[in-house]
């Protein structure tokens, strides 16, 4: 013989569920013959989300000179996944790195291709120092010097995932969606207040401006031809994590 079913205990649990849930109801307990309504009320749950940005940037440390790779187009594509760290007086703003272009030694669209000036000697210094030049009369754009002593070489960086303080950020792009905060390379050196009196700076030693480390493994990089050049159009020396919404440039050129 079952044992007798408490209708009112299985509605109490019923209601109990649907909290749960995150719904909002009235629900009607029959209660010895009369009828009383309760209403839930419930927050919806919340989602599981991976740990915190801010957890992530935190543990970020200096890449060391001996881990760059020397080749350009091996440390272009390197530092996908990595991040550009500034420090200020009044915080840290932290971006990963998810789109670069190669200029490599003979790159007859580089600022190099005609050997070494006053205005761009840091693209001769040992790969992993700062190159950082003015261009179309209102914007910075920084390279990282990627060869020997003496052999000029670059890789642009071209586009960040801002992961740590992004207020800092906005105080430079006021307004601006947060996608669009560092996604060129002009955008990228005014959110992180990069300009020319950072060229030369060893990114390497853990100063105000540097390199670290990747805070999560990076996505699948691909390669097409670089963004807004005249020379060597046809080679493919662009780098970028695919389906990163941070990405630079026209969707056709990011698929």
């Amino acid at each position: 013989m079952r044992p007798a079913i408490n209708k009112e205990h299985v509605k109490k649990r019923i209601i109990k569920k649907r909290a749960s849930l995150g719904t909002a109801r009235i629900i009607t307990v029959k209660n010895r013959g009369m009828a009383k309504h309760m209403t839930v009320r419930s927050t919806p749950p919340v989602a599981q989300t991976s740990a915190p940005t801010l957890e992530l940037a935190s543990r970020i440390r200096p890449l060391l000179r001996k881990e760059l790779p020397i080749r350009t187009e091996a440390l272009a594509r390197y530092l996908i996944g990595k991040t550009l760290v500034r420090d200020l007086p009044d915080g840290r703003m932290c971006g990963r790195i998810v789109e670069t272009e190669a200029y490599p030694p003979g790159d007859a669209a580089a600022h190099h291709f005609r050997g070494e000036t006053p205005s761009n000697r840091s693209l001769f210094l040992a790969h992993g120092q700062a190159y950082v030049y003015f261009t179309y009369g209102n914007h910075f754009m920084m390279n990282v010097s990627s060869d020997k002593p003496g052999i000029g070489g670059g890789v642009l960086l071209r586009a960040l995932e801002p992961l740590e303080g992004i207020a800092l950020m906005r105080r430079r792009r006021e307004n601006v969606p947060l996608r669009d905060l560092a996604r060129g390379p002009g955008r990228l050196a005014s959110a992180m207040r990069i300009d020319k009196r950072y060229d030369g700076v060893d990114l390497c030693t853990g100063g105000q401006l540097w390199l670290g480390d990747e805070p999560r493994p990076a996505g699948r990089v691909a390669i097409s031809v670089r963004i807004g050049i005249t020379r060597d159009v046809h080679r493919r020396l662009r780098f970028y994590e695919r389906r990163n919404p941070f990405v630079s440039g026209p969707k056709r050129m990011n698929v």
